[in-house]
């Protein structure tokens, strides 16, 4: 009775808690599905085809064919939207980069458009420089690229890309493969300025060829810009389509800087003036002053002459 009465105090059970145990049942289930996964895949395969498992298979697959097909459809606008979308961009994005190529190959036909004329240029006058029409005295001659081109009809002057270092001097005369374009009038260390037969203050002793006529071709006077051969006696035969070149040295008149024989232009026109003492006869250059592109600058070896 006096232990019965005594306060001693029981032992409580312990309890587990909710934090311990919430894992544990977790784990326990996922254990349990993957055996009835494990039981029921083992069951599948060995089932014969027309089993009940094939056809709940069967059975579930057509009970949810219409919600399929009712997804899809739904679907459909939303995904051909994102397709469609999709495409767009990819379309803006090859359509950017075929233009920048068709850029690209404009440029690269473009340069090779302007090679192939600078080129085609070039082997004009190597054969000029080659051929039986160029002057025999100048076999150092420069060929030089065209800097500038005149700026207005007041300025009838060019720069080319080779000087002094080239061995050019002032009044050496300059041609192309088609004809004479003027005379050298400044020199620095790489370039030149040449001064164009197309100038008021040109002027180069010339004649016909065919009728051996000799004159001073000089530009006009007035505002068209043609070029003409002056001081030619009436007594001289001249025809329109005849060409006129370079005299060169002439015995009883003044000397020229030019050597004989460069083409100048073709007589356009022919007229007489019963007061003028001389025939009035308009030449056509050969050569197309504003657009001369390389040259060729004839350096003589020979002494030069005072006069010009």
């Amino acid at each position: 009775m006096a232990a019965l009465g005594s306060p001693v105090r029981r032992a409580v059970a312990p309890r587990y808690s909710s934090k311990s145990t919430g894992p544990l049942k977790r784990r326990l289930v996922v254990g349990l599905l993957i055996l009835a996964s494990l039981a029921m895949i083992t069951v599948y395969f060995r089932e014969a085809p027309n089993g009940g498992l094939h056809g709940f298979q069967s059975t579930g697959a057509s009970v949810m064919r219409p919600f399929e097909i009712g997804a899809s459809r739904v679907a459909r606008p939303f995904r051909d939207a994102y397709h469609w979308t999709a495409d767009l961009f990819n379309a803006r994005e090859e359509n950017e980069d075929l233009k920048k190529k068709v850029s690209e190959l404009q440029q690269l036909a473009i340069r090779n458009a302007n090679a192939k004329d600078e080129l085609d240029k070039l082997r004009d006058i190597l054969k000029y420089k080659h051929g039986p029409n160029y002057p025999e005295d100048f076999p150092n001659s420069v060929t030089a690229e065209v800097l500038s081109n005149p700026s207005s009809q007041f300025d009838q002057t060019v720069v080319i890309a080779a000087g002094r270092t080239s061995g050019i001097r002032v009044y050496d005369a300059v041609v192309t493969d088609r004809g004479l374009v003027g005379q050298v009038t400044k020199v620095t260390r790489d370039e030149a300025k040449i001064t164009l037969l197309s100038d008021k203050e040109s002027a180069v002793t010339a004649k016909d060829r065919s009728s051996g006529a000799i004159g001073i071709v000089r530009h006009s006077q007035g505002s068209e810009d043609v070029l003409f051969l002056d001081r030619v006696a009436k007594s001289k035969q001249v025809n329109e389509g005849d060409l006129i070149m370079t005299a060169g040295l002439q015995q009883g008149k003044l000397p020229s800087f030019y050597p004989k024989g460069i083409p100048i232009g073709l007589v356009t026109k022919v007229g007489q003036n019963e007061l003028d003492e001389f025939q009035v006869v308009q030449v056509q250059p050969l050569v197309d002053f504003s657009s001369v592109e390389s040259v060729v600058v004839l350096i003589s070896n020979k002494p030069r002459p005072q006069m010009p």
